[in-house]
């Protein structure tokens, strides 16, 4: 019996296949899942259905989580295609990467409003709408995070105040919905080569530094952050919900690494 056999599950946030929303998609699809992805617009359209046709995924839904009106479309079409969703992955982050360098203060208000809005308040605004489709058997809704939300990051900035504010929102998202059982939690990976990784600068250095200084000595890989996902959204995990979770080699225990 495979993990999520007979489970329906909403993926947002792919960019290319070394995206961890791809890696957990095509997991879950392993595990079982018949899965709906999204894509923001049309730039993308084409790239997220060659990938969805690899799991036999063909529902490819348009959702611009900039535009409330986008959310309600998508869950209404989803209503339309299925009568439950088990899971939803929250993969969406987004800020100018101009502003991502340099000194926090100089951020724009313009930018931080896009940042947090993109970043953070998507999680509850798909929350919200994902509710009557996971209101018989409850369900797990998971989002993406990472340490530099905790502590400080070079070149995170702005970015990083918007993982904090979704690990909070996490926190209350789950009391607000664990009386439905629907469980909530984000998980917070190591470093790793994707495309929102490339955008901040010198993550080389913060690559090699995390792979030196963790405990298990290396950063980690796609597979492992998927296998974990995984574990967040079957019933292996029914009894946890408003928990960061961190698949990063133990680097978020470390305060002062070894010489």
């Amino acid at each position: 019996m495979k993990l999520l056999e007979g489970k329906k599950g909403l993926v947002m946030g792919i960019a290319n296949e070394r995206s961890i929303a791809w890696g957990i998609a095509n997991e879950a699809y392993n595990q079982g899942a018949e899965l709906c992805l999204t894509y923001q617009n049309d730039i993308f359209k084409e790239r997220i259905s060659k990938l969805g046709k690899t799991i036999n995924c063909y529902n490819i839904l348009e959702c611009d989580v900039e535009k409330i009106a986008d959310i309600k479309k998508l869950f209404r079409s989803l209503k339309t295609r299925w009568n439950k969703i088990d899971f939803i992955i929250h993969a969406l982050a987004f800020s100018d990467k101009n502003e991502l360098k340099g000194n926090f203060y100089n951020t724009s208000k313009s930018n931080f409003r896009k940042t947090l809005l993109i970043s953070t308040f998507s999680l509850t605004e798909i929350t919200k709408e994902a509710q009557d489709l996971m209101s018989d058997n409850g369900g797990s809704i998971l989002t993406l995070s990472y340490i530099g939300g905790n502590r400080t990051t070079p070149n995170y900035n702005v970015m990083g105040v918007a993982k904090s504010a979704l690990e909070a929102s996490v926190r209350y998202l789950s009391v607000d919905l664990g009386k439905k059982n629907i469980r909530v939690n984000s998980l917070s990976s190591g470093p790793m080569r994707t495309l929102a990784g490339s955008a901040i600068t010198g993550a080389r250095h913060i690559f090699r530094h995390s792979e030196k200084n963790s405990p298990l000595e290396k950063n980690p890989s796609l597979i492992e952050v998927s296998k974990s996902a995984i574990y967040l959204i079957s019933d292996l995990s029914s009894g946890v919900t408003g928990e960061n979770h961190f698949v990063d080699g133990g680097y978020n225990i470390t305060a002062i690494p070894k010489e």
